[in-house]
């Protein structure tokens, strides 16, 4: 039998009753569930409608060009996930309470989860470089306008600087917060990655989603080999992967602690 985890359930992601014993995993939530949900025509919808709310910029116009080809001219045969896609699933069926985000830009990532789930606690660390990528990046006031836009009203914090440092501060500070869902789409450096990982890790609750981004860009080759020596080679975790298209995404479930 199973042992229960000394961390915190995510609780839409787990079967518990003990009255029952513990023959399984407490964890009903798979990783495919959460995947074959992300890459539907239904989920790109709703990931559409909320990305047509936000700012424009010149990614945002491309993306809604390339999703609309696709549903156009392969309709719902067509599989396709993105970190937005990924975000909008994972949000739906853990309905978090609590999200962690690494890289929050312009807010693209984290109002799919706002619009999803409206009053999640949210944290994001950014550095908000100026013209990050050769788009602007305006920073956080820029960002909770965005979400305000899609009716969010639920608890945000937005800590600027290198999430290095911020990461392990918050959670020196915050020494029992943990999260249902995760993003750790920061610094794209293989070393940098590598460390935003291992620091958010250990605050994942069983059954909680991570999302890790661009592991089929090609100027980062090597997030997938980071990828899988830190996540998905670990017992703790199972995972799913979209590398067909695009830049490529993975999550990965907790199980155990």
């Amino acid at each position: 039998m199973v042992k229960k985890p000394t961390l915190p359930f995510a609780q839409q992601a787990v079967f518990d009753a003990p009255e029952l014993g513990d023959w399984y995993s407490p964890v009903i939530l798979g990783p495919s569930t959460v995947g074959n949900l992300a890459s539907s025509p239904v989920c790109l919808r709703q990931t559409i409608g909320v990305i047509e709310q936000l700012e424009p910029d010149d990614y945002i116009r491309y993306l809604l060009a390339y999703y609309q080809t696709g549903l156009e001219r392969l309709g719902e045969a067509w599989r396709y996930a993105d970190i937005t896609t990924v975000l909008v699933a994972a949000a739906q069926l853990l309905q978090p309470q609590h999200y962690l985000e690494i890289g929050v830009r312009r807010g693209r990532s984290m109002a799919m989860v706002a619009a999803t789930c409206p009053k999640c606690e949210m944290v994001g660390f950014d550095m908000w470089m100026p013209d990050y990528a050769g788009i602007p990046n305006p920073g956080p006031d820029f960002v909770r306008a965005e979400l305000a836009k899609l009716g969010y009203i639920g608890r945000l914090e937005l800590i600027s600087g290198n999430s290095h440092k911020t990461l392990p501060g918050y959670f020196r500070e915050h020494p029992k917060t943990y999260f249902d869902l995760i993003t750790v789409d920061g610094d794209h450096t293989e070393r940098g990655a590598e460390r935003d990982l291992y620091d958010v890790l250990p605050r994942l609750k069983v059954g909680g989603v991570l999302v890790f981004d661009d592991i089929n860009h090609p100027l980062h080759p090597y997030l997938a080999k980071v990828w899988y020596r830190v996540v998905a080679g670990a017992a703790q975790f199972v995972t799913w992967q979209f590398t067909e298209l695009g830049y490529g995404v993975a999550l990965a479930v907790r199980r155990e602690a």
